[in-house]
């Protein structure tokens, strides 16, 4: 996808020096700056609502954030609106991250709920001080200007101005693709799954959308410094809950999953918006605000037939080339130390989960050696995936212990127990559709990596991003997928995807691999396939719980069994054992007649 977005922004920037030496008239120059501004904020909400799943109302009050504060402060201190623009986004990242923190621990309905009160409250409070010239605004402001050998260049709100508002455009939108194909970006594009699987590969889901709900509001901010300069004057009417609504419209109406869609949306709405306030009354024969239905009427089409954006149709059009495979002589990621043979790698004691009245697990014990593969098994309902959550932190137990490699667990989250090399695979698979196959994995690596927000966005980990492809393709080939590097993961079988799920999981560099019935839905070759990679990884060291329906495989790869029922042990011990015991018959595997 990013690929494609590129050369896209490429042929942009080619276009805007162009654009600027053009005998274009000024009605259209300063059409193109509204364009720049209104883009700007559209790519935060392609970040925070396409990317991450959250969908905010009040962006609008972070561009009167960064509006307010260059215009105050050149007026009253008479500061430089270039270091205006440095104060504004330090306040509005106070802001945004105060806001942030109290709101998106919100989920559902509540967060847009919530955005809609804050855009609000500030609305109002914009409105509301004297300092701030109430509704009426703050007026007089100066243009930009840059200084010169003869004096200073005033930017004013022409061509000069459209060349350093595309700029920043064109800066921001490359350092968001930058971000979006690194170690953070695959992180934050985990976000709009829910957060269980990012969780598991050991990623603090809450930091990130706090992240990239400042980052969206810084550049909204940026886009208010700009505006406020453009329109040398500042009211709170271009920063209220209508503007937001409107961002957020462009956004999805260009695509809001496609940085390129900022831009195709927020072209298309205002030049609509211009041309329909013109025709719509002259057809009519009444003045009114007409444009608004139009537009929520296009915006039902657009959500109906194309939910992607009308990007996304030429997404689709555009060849998609496979990454460069640039890591061949990277250096390995380091990897932790492994339980040799014989070592007591997990020991569950006792573990209790109530749900008020109701027992779920009664009193589980078992232990797991290194080098072992152990099967969890019983029928519908034994409450063997619940143990499975208990383990990996999902679920908090009643009592009981949680012993991994010595060290008592039960207390911890599933990121935490993720960070100390227990990794996991869902019973139903969880990946991110859009990313190809070889990204998927690469997010297992994510503990092993370290690069941050700003070294992704600047292309400053070059390094540790090809060390992590070539980890993520030294997984596939162990497991045998390594012809589906560059394949779309929303493109794959169910056995292929399922594999891929635990090549993403050995990437984590796991002591204990946890596999949640991954048997499930695979035809007989993909399950003999699977029984292969499990003795492989068996014999070279790995230790493995395995929960499965499936009794052929279980027989097959497992060393010990543990038995429950209605939430209990039935029993424990060998395959053979458990075959030939009249109590798992009867409960299990139906008794012989």
């Amino acid at each position: 996808m990013f690929k494609k977005q590129n050369i896209a922004l490429w042929l942009l920037s080619a276009a805007v020096p162009l654009i600027a030496v053009l005998p274009l008239p000024d009605f259209w120059i300063a059409q193109l700056n509204y364009i720049g501004l209104y883009s700007l904020v559209c790519l935060g909400l392609v970040l925070l609502t396409g990317v991450g799943g959250l969908t905010s109302f009040g962006q609008a009050a972070f561009v009167g954030i960064g509006a307010y504060t260059t215009a105050w402060l050149t007026l009253n201190t008479g500061l430089s609106p270039w270091l205006t623009l440095f104060v504004g986004l330090a306040f509005t990242a106070v802001s945004a991250l105060i806001v942030g923190m109290i709101t998106l621990r919100m989920s559902g309905h509540y967060l847009p709920l919530a955005t809609i009160a804050w855009g609000l409250s500030l609305y109002y409070l914009m409105g509301n001080l004297d300092a701030l010239g109430k509704y009426d605004g703050l007026l007089g402001l100066k243009s930009l200007s840059i200084p010169g050998v003869n004096g200073d260049i005033d930017i004013g709100q022409g061509r000069l101005f459209f060349v350093l508002t595309w700029a920043i455009l064109l800066a921001g939108a490359i350092a968001l693709l930058n971000l979006l194909d690194s170690r953070p970006g695959r992180a934050i594009r985990s976000l709009k799954g829910g957060t269980q699987m990012a969780e598991a590969m050991g990623i603090s889901t809450f930091r990130y959308k706090v992240t990239i709900f400042v980052i969206a509001a810084l550049f909204a901010s940026v886009a208010g410094w700009l505006l406020a300069h453009f329109q040398r004057t500042v009211n709170p009417s271009a920063f209220g809950l209508k503007m937001g609504i409107e961002y957020l419209f462009m956004t999805v109406v260009g695509g809001v999953g496609y940085v390129w869609g900022a831009i195709v949306g927020a072209g298309l709405i205002k030049l609509l918006d211009d041309q329909l306030q013109v025709l719509l009354p002259a057809l009519i024969g009444t003045s009114g605000s007409y444009e608004v239905i139009v537009f929520g009427i296009a915006l039902v089409l657009v959500l109906k037939y194309l939910p992607d954006g009308l990007w996304s149709v030429v997404a689709r059009k555009l060849p998609r080339p496979p990454r460069a495979v640039d890591w061949q002589n990277a250096e390995a990621l380091p990897e932790r130390r492994k339980p040799t043979h014989g070592e007591r790698v997990l020991s569950v004691q006792a573990i209790r989960k109530q749900f008020g009245g109701l027992v779920a697990v009664n009193d589980i014990s078992f232990n797991i050696e290194a080098g072992q593969i152990v099967g969890l098994i019983g029928p519908n309902g034994a409450g063997k995936s619940t143990t499975f959550n208990l383990i990996t932190g999902v679920l908090r137990k009643t009592s009981g212990q949680v012993n991994f490699c010595g060290e008592d667990i039960g207390h911890l989250s599933s990121r935490e127990i993720s960070r100390k090399g227990m990794a996991r695979t869902f019973q139903h698979v969880k990946m991110i559709p859009d990313m190809t196959v070889l990204e998927n994995v690469a997010l297992g690596a994510y503990m092993r990596g370290s690069s941050g927000v700003l070294s992704s966005m600047l292309r400053i980990n070059k390094t540790e991003e090809q060390r992590m492809m070539k980890e993520a393709q030294r997984q596939l080939e162990r497991i045998g997928m390594g012809a589906y590097l560059h394949e779309q993961a929303g493109n794959l079988a169910m056995g292929p995807q399922r594999l891929m799920e635990i090549a993403r999981a050995l990437c984590c560099d796991p002591a204990l691999l946890l596999l949640d019935e991954p048997a499930a839905g695979l035809r007989h070759k993909e399950k003999q396939g699977l029984a292969q990679v499990l003795r492989q990884l068996q014999g070279e060291g790995m230790s493995i719980l395995l929960v499965e329906h499936d009794m052929d495989l279980v027989m097959d790869v497992c060393d010990h069994l543990v038995v429950m029922e209605f939430g209990t042990l039935l029993t424990q011990g060998t395959p053979a054992e458990i075959q030939a015991s009249p109590a798992v018959r009867a409960a299990y595997l139906g008794t012989e007649h």
